[in-house]
């Protein structure tokens, strides 16, 4: 920045003014000030520094052109909710014909404002040219709604801004039409819903620009701007006007908080950040709930108030202004004496509203016709009801509603949006009181994007969202008989969180609960307990167990005791993953929990469980004669015995035939390496072929040869062979690639294959950094502490150790290190991520091939792993 004496005294005075101007709103904001307070100081401080500099040009030039133009702040200035460091908006209208009068004082002027270091947006109009411009760009229509007079002729910021109401009314239903496809936009870029954990408060849905979405809208069709305007027009009630006020307030307190810590404009709200401002403004937690849990449940709370407001007030306006509204009361029709159906909405009479407000039975009634004519509940209506519902806190549950509930659950189409129309009615947590305590709930960690609410009705969308795919999801929803149950067991299944014990534990009871509720019979009751008790048993399996041990499908088999709980069970397993986030339902996952439902649907219908190895015997029969002729026949026919099943099954037996040809020839001392991509799976196999004499650790040094060029280790087999050969198999995924890597990629991973074997040195290998999220003084957020599990009861010939950790860089080396610095032999690795957590799971067994069974060696396992994962930066491990 140019130092001092480079200005006139003009520019150093306002340089000043502002610089310790905003020292001073700084220091009143940390002393509590209100959000509205500071910004309208802190726009009063921008105005008497704009019309001093304004003055200071003034004073330069020669020809009064004072009574030809006008300051008309604009936007958030205009508006008096500047923040700290954003930008200001100021237009500087002037009369037609005088545009040459005025350049040199608009150059002077505007130089002046640049050089005090204000981030300006600045525009010379005439009044008809900002009129013109309004109505053609959305963008330039909403900063000019929030014109206010600062200097020069008030006669002609009043003539311009009169004009621009008059055009702004007459050409309501395009501009608004234009405003809220802008908005969308945005709302697509930056957050589309409310229960967002990671929000922009300004851009994302609900907040500040949703709260100027309802000025634009008010003045666009009633030609008032101010809230409180709006309440004396009858447009907004007092409750709404209560309700945008505190949001309002809390929202701009924050953003300021936001500018002010971070010396620049900043409109994130981070998880860094969120942890931060719940400890600034107090707010506590307990053992089931954090207090940043609790800000940002408040957080949500506003930001729902203000999404049901926007929604409202953009819904009444267009309802109000089209002509098929009009038309539509003409041709509308009674249904019986309750209802009045239009062609885009559906009213209740004064007799109907009076039951809707009071009865569940008839709030469902509602919503069975709005479904039946694919119509909206009108404004006046739908706020009477969400008034009332919010008023009661407690409202009879009648067989009847019962039973409309009931069927509602079980008709897939539309049935997670209506589901969130009662629930912004407040009238799910009438049909199911547990919703009530879930209800904004925020779960702080790195896996879920959304809320409880939210994730819950979102697993009730992504199931019905599967009957329209094809494969075995599609078909397993299709034969579900009850989706009632399902879709009941989808909307309870995360309700337990929040509360001291296991949410699966109280899920339990809540799900007991809600059945006694609606009147379930005994049979229901039951298998919808074991679906929200257990709903997480599927995927754990899944992705955690061998699934090629019969033990673990004949055990799962057991627990789901029919083929319809199963069917359920792999549904509502799929639903759940896919409601965390985009992405999280991946090929991958998808692949493993199909085969373990694949597999138990086989043991239920009472045939073979040995899976896709069933027809091994007949593959290695086919293989012995393919090779037949080959030398050294007995070699031959050793190996092809020793070739695990699912290496069989998934391998094209020409593949298997070069692959042992070329281990038949490798020298001591020498490893090779093959890879193929899986596009079913959306990995790729990347496999490995050696002696197992070549070096110590094959198995951590071909993890770190593998971590270290960013692949993301999926699961991981080791096959021992005859002869001392073994051949390992990695299934990855590799970031840098959405689809098939090419070939010099997979080239690459081969050669550091083979040259962590064959050219090892005990030197770490580096890992790349693919992502972070930096944390105030190098905390990790919501971090849970390492966890190791020893189980020596799932399988018959193996241990296994469950290894949760916080996932970070060279995690996977690091444990596998330890594993091999312990004496152990890995025969099956998975690997996964949950919430913040790795979760690496590897069956293992001792020097002897034996398990773990000795607890003194069991207590030196687990100590190792902790003092490796816990004493050390596994970066550099």
């Amino acid at each position: 920045m140019p130092s001092g004496p480079n200005f006139r005294p003009a520019i150093i005075d306002a340089r000043r003014e502002l610089e310790e101007g905003r020292g001073k709103l700084r220091a009143q904001h940390d002393r509590g000030s209100p959000g509205v307070q500071v910004c309208a100081r802190l726009t009063d401080l921008l105005d008497t520094v704009l019309l001093d500099l304004y003055q200071d040009a003034l004073d330069q030039e020669a020809d009064g052109i004072e009574p030809l133009i006008a300051l008309v702040p604009n936007g958030g200035y205009g508006r008096r909710d500047v923040a700290p460091y954003s930008d200001v908006d100021l237009m500087l209208l002037h009369e037609p014909g005088a545009t040459t009068r005025i350049q040199p004082f608009v150059r002077r002027f505007t130089q002046s404002l640049y050089d005090t270091g204000l981030d300006l947006g600045f525009c010379s109009r005439t009044p008809r040219q900002a009129c013109r411009l309004a109505l053609q760009d959305p963008t330039i229509f909403t900063s000019l709604v929030e014109s206010r007079y600062l200097g020069g002729s008030e006669q002609l910021f009043t003539r311009f801004f009169n004009r621009f109401r008059k055009n702004a009314q007459r050409h309501s239903t395009s501009l608004i039409a234009s405003i809220e496809a802008a908005r969308q936009e945005e709302r697509q870029q930056y957050g589309e819903t409310v229960y967002l954990l990671r929000p922009n408060i300004k851009r994302s849905r609900g907040g500040l620009r949703d709260l100027q979405l309802i000025r634009w809208i008010g003045f666009a069709r009633y030609g008032e701007a101010d809230y409180k305007s709006l309440e004396r027009a009858s447009v907004l009630d007092q409750e709404d006007h209560n309700r945008i006020r505190d949001a309002r307030e809390f929202l701009l307190r924050l953003r300021n908080e936001l500018h002010f810590y971070s010396g620049k404009p900043h409109d994130q709200l981070d998880k860094e950040e969120q942890v931060r401002l719940a400890e600034k403004y107090g707010f506590s937690g307990n053992e089931s709930v954090l207090p940043v849990e609790n800000f940002m449940r408040e957080y949500i709370e506003h930001t729902s108030d203000v999404r049901y407001v926007t929604a409202n007030l953009l819904a009444l306006a267009k309802q109000r202004m089209t002509l098929p509204s009009l038309i539509g009361r003409l041709v509308s029709h009674r249904v019986g004496n309750d209802f009045r159906v239009s062609a885009r909405h559906i009213s209740a009479t004064r007799q109907g509203l009076e039951k809707v407000c009071t009865s569940l039975e008839e709030i469902l009634r509602l919503m069975d016709l709005c479904n039946l004519y694919d119509i909206r509940i009108d404004q006046p209506t739908w706020r009477a009801i969400r008034q009332a519902m919010i008023g009661r806190p407690h409202i009879e549950m009648s067989p009847g509603a019962a039973e409309r509930f009931l069927s509602l659950l079980s008709q897939p189409p539309r049935l997670a949006n209506l589901l969130r129309r009662l629930h912004e009615l407040r009238a799910l947590e009438k049909l199911v009181p547990a919703v009530a305590h879930a209800r904004h709930l925020m779960q702080f960690n790195e896996y879920h994007k959304y809320t409880v609410d939210e994730h819950s009705i979102r697993a009730v969308e992504a199931a019905t969202s599967f009957r329209d795919m094809e494969g075995p999801l599609a078909e397993a929803y299709a034969r579900i008989g009850s989706k009632r149950t399902l879709h009941l067991a989808l909307l309870v299944h995360d309700l337990g969180k929040g509360f001291d014990e296991d949410h699966s534990e109280v899920g339990r009871r809540l799900a007991a609960e809600t059945a006694a509720h609606l009147g379930l019979p005994a049979h229901e009751t039951e298998l919808l307990c074991f679906l929200v008790h257990k709903h997480l048993r599927m995927s754990h399996l899944a992705q955690r167990r061998d699934l090629r041990d019969d033990a673990v499908v004949a055990e799962f088999a057991f627990e789901c005791g029919s083929l319809e709980a199963l069917r359920m069970m792999y549904v509502l397993t799929c639903a759940d993953l896919a409601a965390v986030g985009p992405g999280v339902l991946n090929s991958w996952k998808l692949d493993l929990i199909t085969q373990l439902y694949q597999r138990t649907s086989e043991h239920l219908a009472g045939e073979s469980i040995t899976g896709s190895g069933g027809s091994h015997p007949q593959i290695r029969s086919k293989i012995r004669a393919m090779i037949d002729g080959e030398p050294e026949r007995d070699w031959w026919y050793a190996q092809i015995s020793a070739l695990p099943r699912d290496y069989l099954a998934d391998t094209p037996p020409e593949t298997i035939i070069g692959q042992l040809r070329a281990l038949q020839d490798l020298p001591p001392g020498q490893a090779l390496a093959w890879a193929r991509y899986l596009p079913e799976r959306a990995a790729v196999e990347y496999t490995i072929g050696t002696h197992e004499t070549i070096t110590p650790g094959i198995f951590y040094k071909l993890t770190g040869a593998l971590t270290s060029k960013g692949m993301q280790i999926l699961s991981a087999e080791i096959h021992p062979l005859t002869d001392h050969l073994v051949l390992d198999r990695f299934f990855v995924s590799d970031p840098d690639h959405s689809g098939a890597p090419p070939e010099e990629r997979i080239e690459e991973v081969n050669r550091a294959l083979v040259a962590a074997l064959c050219r090892p040195d005990d030197a770490p290998p580096s890992f790349r950094r693919l992502w972070s999220h930096p944390t105030p003084d190098g905390e990790t957020l919501g971090e849970l502490p390492v966890q190791v599990r020893v189980d020596n009861s799932s399988s018959d010939d193996y241990t296994i150790l469950d290894i949760f950790a916080h996932d970070q860089i060279g995690l996977l080396y690091t444990i596998t290190k330890t594993v091999n610095r312990l004496g152990l032999s890995v025969h099956v690795a998975k690997i996964g991520t949950y919430l913040d957590q790795v979760v690496d799971v590897f069956y293992v067994t001792d020097e002897d091939g034996a398990k773990i069974l000795d607890e003194g060696r069991i207590a030196e396992i687990k100590r190792t792993m902790h003092a490796a994962l816990e004493g050390s930066d596994t970066t550099s491990a």
